[in-house]
């Protein structure tokens, strides 16, 4: 069953007072850990999961994922023009869905596919299989549709894997340009859309509570596509900016005999909520690492779409994705691409 709190959110002074200082706006990917904690949190979450299988094909695919962080270099990244130009418009200055994308993520596309595929499940074969023979139209047309969230001539079978590979591409940018920006000033900053992420403009999978040094009890937003966190104060809604009417969802496993002031407490002390606003409609989970120091924003958003089910029944929407696991159908009036195909 799913339960519900009302939980007192602390206002954006009390939040900044017991934060020791000025909170920080970002919070950046390790480039040497990145992909590794997360592989590590999905192998922990795929025992006696109901969904294992799929969890631990998530954590080889995160293994993947970091061997191609780690060596990715000499991609083009946006100058300091480039930066500025887009800091003075207000817009991110690596889109998702307009930056020209470099072939580099292709060959990552590529060595992904090539690790995964010998222990990969049966299942997973044959879309390993056509992804490691796919042309560059086919590829360029998935990552189109992924970045623009437009799901017309998506493959929904190898979506995961492309994102996987976009993935790790746009983290090697951000890292990549605040290498290159080192004591020039921070090359990234707020948007005029403060609901997306100040680096690449994509949808936040997940939020996620600090619980250490200036963030201590700030709520960031997990980008679904650079990693990037940013700042939001716990008192908005994430997705409409309202100050008005949230509220907090758990699962809750315990008998349906205990009462409901007992139900939500327990929702109130949930590692893993869903964050649901009344004016707009809309949810985001909401991780607390105060509860579990390695809570992961896509692993345990994987690791709890029952949350998802439970909630939607109430009649909220889903405000985040998770490019790891999408859901819909093609629009039937294009045909399903084939990759490999010209």
């Amino acid at each position: 069953m799913v339960s519900g709190a009302t939980v007192r959110v602390m206002s954006p002074e009390e939040i900044a007072s017991r934060a020791a200082g000025e909170t920080p706006y970002l919070h950046w990917p390790e480039r040497a850990t990145f992909f590794a904690e997360r592989e590590m949190r999905l192998r922990q979450l795929s025992r006696s999961h109901a969904m294992g299988d799929f969890l631990a094909f998530m954590a080889d695919l995160a293994h993947a994922q970091q061997g191609q962080l780690n060596a990715l270099r000499g991609v083009p990244i946006p100058d300091s023009q480039a930066i500025d130009a887009a800091a003075r418009r207000g817009l991110p200055p690596l889109p998702a869905s307009d930056w020209p994308r470099d072939a580099a993520w292709h060959g990552v596309l590529r060595a992904l596919v090539a690790e995964l595929l010998p222990a990969a499940p049966a299942g997973a074969q044959p879309t390993l299989q056509r992804l490691a023979s796919a042309d560059e139209v086919f590829l360029e047309r998935q990552a189109d549709a992924l970045l623009t969230g437009v799901m017309a001539g998506l493959d929904l079978a190898s979506a995961p894997l492309v994102a996987g590979a976009l993935q790790v591409y746009w983290t090697h940018m951000v890292l990549a340009v605040q290498q290159h920006h080192a004591g020039q000033g921070q090359p990234f900053g707020r948007i005029d859309d403060e609901t997306l992420c100040p680096c690449c403009g994509s949808r936040p999978t997940a939020s996620i509570t600090r619980t250490s040094g200036e963030s201590l009890g700030q709520r960031y937003l997990h980008c679904s596509l650079c990693g990037m966190q940013w700042h939001m104060v716990r008192i908005k809604c994430p997705h409409c900016l309202s100050t008005k009417s949230l509220s907090y969802h758990s699962l809750d496993a315990a008998s349906q005999s205990d009462d409901t002031e007992a139900s939500a407490a327990r929702a109130a002390l949930a590692t893993v909520q869903a964050e649901a606003c009344d004016d707009c409609g809309q949810y985001l989970k909401i991780m607390h690492t105060d509860r579990d120091p390695f809570v992961d924003p896509v692993a345990d958003d994987l690791a709890s779409l029952t949350l998802d089910l439970l909630v939607s029944e109430t009649g909220k929407q889903r405000g985040g994705v998770n490019l790891m696991l999408l859901f819909g159908e093609p629009d039937p009036a294009e045909p399903d691409p084939q990759p490999g195909g010209g």
